[in-house]
C-alpha cells in the first residue's frame, strides 16, 4: 500500500483559541458554567452527574479534526471508529451500544431514529462550538427516549464579534480540507454562518487495488438569535453531506462497499425572562442513506435506500420561587421512515421506497431542585407513551444530590433510571442473514452512582463508582445448536448487569505554582474500569456481548513556549473485553503544535504518531500515522 502525502495550508477557526491567557483559573471559568445534567440547569461543579465538559480551548488544543475525535479523549466514553474523521463512528457510553446515546445540538434532539451508526454526523464544524457537554449515565428525565446510557450535547459558539474566518488544509493519504465562517453581530443578537469540506484517498485499497475507504465531506451552518427584550428567539439549521467507501464495515466477505448520507436540521427556539421561564421549541430532522453492497454495481446487488423525518416539539417551563426551582413540561416527537426493506409494507409504493413505518413518542416531565445551605438536590420523573409499542405507559424516576463539605470538596450521589425505543433498523433489518423482531419491547435501566469532586486551585478531581442494571437490552444473537447457517436474531434478550469506577486529575501548572507564563500549562490524566456481569446460554452468540471497555487510560499535556508556540500532546491506551484475536489493547499517542501570528495560527497535528497497528472493529485495520499541516486566519471587520 502506497502513502500519498500532500502538503498544504489548512486552517481551524476554532485553533485562534490556542493562545488564550491563563491569567484567570481556568478550572474555576469552567466549573462555573452552567450545564444541562438536569431538567434546571446548575453550575457544573455542582451537579451529582458525571459531566465531562469539553471547552473551546480544549477544541482548539486538541489533536482531533472531528467531533467524533474529540470524544475519543472523554474518559467514559467508547469511539470505535471504522471510517477515519468521523465518516462511520460509533459512540457509547459506560460499556453500553451505539443506538443508547442521545445526540443534541443546543439542546435539541438530532438522533438518528434509523441506527445509531448515524447519529454522529453532525451538521457542524468544530469551529461551531463553544462546548461539549457529554453527560454519563441514564439521562431519560433530562433528554427523552434514546438516550439510555448518556447523552452527547454541542453547544454552538455565539459570535463575540464580528469577523470572517478562512481555512485550508492537507495532509497524508491525500487528504484536503478548507472551512470559511462569517459572524455577525448586529443590535441585540447576532447571526452565524459556515461552510466545511473534507476529502481523502483513504489509507486502504480493496482487494482489486481500487479505493475503498475514501471519502468526501461537505458542512454548512447557520444559526443565530436576537433579544426581543422579554424573550430571546434562537434558531439554527444545518445540513451535512456525505459519500465514503465502506470498505468491509459490514461484512467481511464484500471489500468494495459504499455509502452516502444526507443530513439537514432546522430548529427554532424562544426563550422567556423573569420568574416563569418558558421556552418553546420546534426542530425537523431528515436523513438519507444508500448503501451499496457493491460500490456503483445496483445489477451485482440492489442498493439500500432509507429516508427519515422526524418532527418534534418541546414546551419547557421553569419557576424560580423560595422554595426552589421548579421545571416541567412535554414533548412529542414523531419519528417516520420510508426504505426500500426497513418498516411494513406500503400500500402506495414511491419509487424504490416500498416499506415504511411512523411512531409517535409523548413525554411529560416535572423536576424540582432545592438548595438547603451546603446541600442541593434535584428530583423528578419522565413520563412516556409510544405508539410504536405495546408497553402503555411507563414512569421514569431519578434523584441526585450534591454536598458540599468545604468551598472545594462536594459528595455527590444519584439514582437514575432510563428507556430507549428500538431503532427502525433493530426492528426489520431481515437482509443478509438478519432476522429482526418488529415487536421489540423498549430497553430499560436503572443505575446508581456516587463519587466526590474536589476544585482547588488550579486543580480539579473527581473519582466515581456507578453500578448499572440493564433489563429488556437488545441483542442480536445466532442459536449455533441449528447451524452455523442460522440468521442473526434481534431480541430482548439480554439483562445487564455493569459496575464500574473512574478517577480524573487535571492541573493547570500556571494556576498552582502562582506563574502565568510557566511553559507547562496543562497536565490531564484518567482511568476508567469496567465489569460486566451477562449471562449467555448454550448454543447462542452474542454480538454484543463481549464488546465493552474493560480498561481506559487517558493522559493529555499542553505545552506554550515564547507565548507563541503551542504543542499538545494526547495518549490513551484502550484494552476491550472481546472474543476477537484481532481486537488486542492499544495505545495511541497524538500530538499537535502551533504557532500563533497576530491573525494567523500554522500548525502540524499527527494522529498514531507512533504509526501502531490497531483495530477498533473486527477485522478492519485504522490508519498509521495520519499528518496534517494548516494555517488559520481571522479577520474582524
Amino acid at each position: 500500500m502506497k502513502r500519498r502525502t500532500i502538503l498544504t495550508l489548512s486552517c481551524l477557526v476554532a485553533g485562534l483559541s490556542a493562545g488564550t491567557s491563563f491569567a484567570q483559573s481556568r478550572n474555576e471559568s469552567i466549573d462555573s458554567i452552567t450545564v444541562t445534567a438536569t431538567r434546571v440547569p446548575v453550575a457544573l461543579h455542582s451537579t451529582a452527574r458525571i459531566v465531562t465538559l469539553l471547552d473551546s480551548m480544549t477544541i482548539a488544543s486538541a489533536p482531533a479534526e472531528t467531533v467524533n475525535d474529540l470524544l475519543k479523549y472523554a474518559l467514559g466514553v467508547d469511539v470505535r471508529q471504522r471510517g477515519a474523521m468521523g465518516m462511520q463512528t460509533d459512540i457509547s457510553i459506560r460499556g453500553g451500544t451505539y443506538n443508547q446515546v442521545a445526540v443534541l445540538l443546543d439542546g435539541i434532539n438530532i438522533t438518528d431514529p434509523q441506527t445509531g451508526h448515524n447519529s454522529f454526523d453532525f451538521p457542524v464544524n468544530l469551529c461551531d462550538i463553544e462546548r461539549i457537554e457529554v453527560l454519563e449515565g441514564p439521562a431519560a428525565r433530562v433528554y427523552g427516549t434514546s438516550s439510555l446510557l448518556g447523552a452527547v450535547n454541542i453547544v454552538t459558539r455565539k459570535a463575540p464579534e464580528n469577523a470572517v474566518t478562512a481555512s485550508v488544509e492537507g495532509g497524508s493519504f491525500g487528504t484536503l480540507g478548507a472551512t470559511a465562517s462569517a459572524e455577525i453581530k448586529h443590535r441585540g443578537g447576532f447571526n452565524g454562518i459556515s461552510a466545511g469540506y473534507q476529502r481523502s484517498d483513504g489509507f486502504n485499497r480493496n482487494a482489486a487495488g481500487g479505493l475503498n475507504n475514501d471519502f468526501g465531506a461537505v458542512k454548512a451552518f447557520w444559526h443565530g438569535a436576537h433579544d426581543f427584550g422579554r424573550r430571546d428567539l434562537s434558531w439554527q439549521a444545518g445540513v451535512s453531506n456525505k459519500d465514503f467507501g465502506s470498505s468491509t464495515f459490514y461484512s467481511a466477505k464484500f471489500d468494495d462497499q459504499f455509502e452516502h448520507t444526507l443530513k439537514t436540521f432546522a430548529s427554532v427556539k424562544s426563550e422567556g425572562k423573569g420568574a416563569l421561564h418558558f421556552t418553546p421549541a420546534l426542530y425537523w430532522n431528515h436523513g438519507e442513506d444508500r448503501f451499496e453492497l457493491f460500490r456503483g454495481a445496483p445489477d451485482k446487488y440492489p442498493f439500500n435506500y432509507h429516508k427519515t423525518d422526524v418532527f418534534g416539539a418541546n414546551l419547557n417551563f421553569r419557576v424560580d420561587t423560595r422554595l426552589g426551582q421548579t421545571a416541567f413540561g412535554a414533548e412529542a416527537r414523531h419519528e417516520r421512515i420510508v426504505s426500500t426493506n426497513l418498516g411494513e409494507k406500503l400500500a402506495n409504493p414511491r419509487g424504490v421506497y416500498v416499506c415504511g413505518l411512523g411512531r409517535t413518542a409523548f413525554n411529560l416531565f416535572l423536576e424540582h431542585h432545592v438548595v438547603l445551605g451546603r446541600l442541593s438536590a434535584s428530583a423528578g420523573l419522565t413520563t412516556v407513551y409510544n405508539t410504536g409499542n405495546k408497553e402503555g405507559i411507563r414512569l421514569f424516576p431519578g434523584i441526585d444530590a450534591n454536598f458540599r463539605i468545604t468551598d472545594a470538596v462536594r459528595l455527590y450521589a444519584s439514582y437514575n433510571t432510563s428507556y430507549r425505543m428500538p431503532t427502525f433498523t433493530e426492528l426489520y433489518y431481515s437482509v443478509g442473514g438478519h432476522l429482526a423482531d418488529p415487536n421489540l419491547k423498549a430497553e430499560k435501566l436503572r443505575a446508581l452512582e456516587g463519587g466526590v469532586k474536589f476544585l482547588g486551585r488550579g486543580v480539579r478531581a473527581t473519582a466515581t463508582v456507578y453500578y448499572n442494571r440493564g433489563y429488556d437490552l437488545i441483542d442480536w444473537i445466532m442459536d449455533t445448536s441449528v447451524g452455523d447457517d442460522a440468521p442473526w436474531k434481534s431480541v430482548n434478550h439480554m439483562r445487564l448487569n455493569t459496575f464500574g469506577q473512574e478517577v480524573s486529575l487535571r492541573m493547570s501548572l500556571p494556576d498552582m505554582l502562582g506563574r502565568p507564563g510557566f511553559f507547562f500549562r496543562t497536565l490531564s490524566l484518567g482511568y476508567s474500569h469496567q465489569a460486566q456481569d451477562k449471562a449467555l446460554e448454550a448454543n447462542l452468540r452474542s454480538i454484543y456481548s463481549l464488546e465493552y471497555i474493560r480498561h481506559k487510560v487517558v493522559a493529555e499535556a499542553g505545552f506554550r513556549f515564547w507565548d507563541k508556540l503551542a504543542l499538545d500532546l494526547s495518549w490513551r491506551y484502550v484494552d476491550r473485553n472481546t472474543g476477537s484475536e484481532l481486537l488486542k489493547p492499544y495505545s495511541l499517542l497524538d500530538a499537535k503544535i502551533g504557532y500563533d501570528f497576530p491573525r494567523l495560527n500554522l500548525y502540524l497535528r499527527a494522529n498514531n504518531l507512533l504509526n501502531k497497528t490497531w483495530f477498533d472493529f473486527g477485522d478492519i485495520p485504522q490508519p498509521g500515522l495520519w499528518a496534517i499541516v494548516g494555517i488559520s486566519c481571522k479577520l474582524p471587520y
